[in-house]
């Protein structure tokens, strides 16, 4: 059986994001919401430490990616809301 909390952390977060990791910029998750480089991120994603040790994300980390992920998804839904509204109404943000 695969571990996937090891002290707290979370080793399997790419398995868990599997179903969208083509779909999703990580490096602007990253860079926006972690203020972190992307390899920083792979690195959190594989379960890794940057020297190959075992690393993942902490509570915290995995709550930051939580937001990241529901801010997303918030901003697609408004973008697919302005699909069908009338041209003057789309709002410019």
């Amino acid at each position: 059986m695969e571990l996937t909390v090891q002290q707290n952390v979370i080793t399997d977060m790419r398995k868990r994001m599997r179903d969208i990791s083509l779909s999703v910029s990580w490096r602007e998750i990253a860079n926006t919401y972690f203020k972190k480089s992307s390899s920083w991120f792979y690195h959190k994603l594989d379960g890794i430490d940057g020297n190959g040790g075992v690393g993942g994300f902490t509570p915290e980390e995995a709550e930051t990616l939580y937001g990241a992920l529901n801010d997303l998804a918030d901003r697609l839904r408004r973008a697919a809301e302005n699909i069908k509204a009338p041209a003057s109404v789309v709002p410019f943000n």
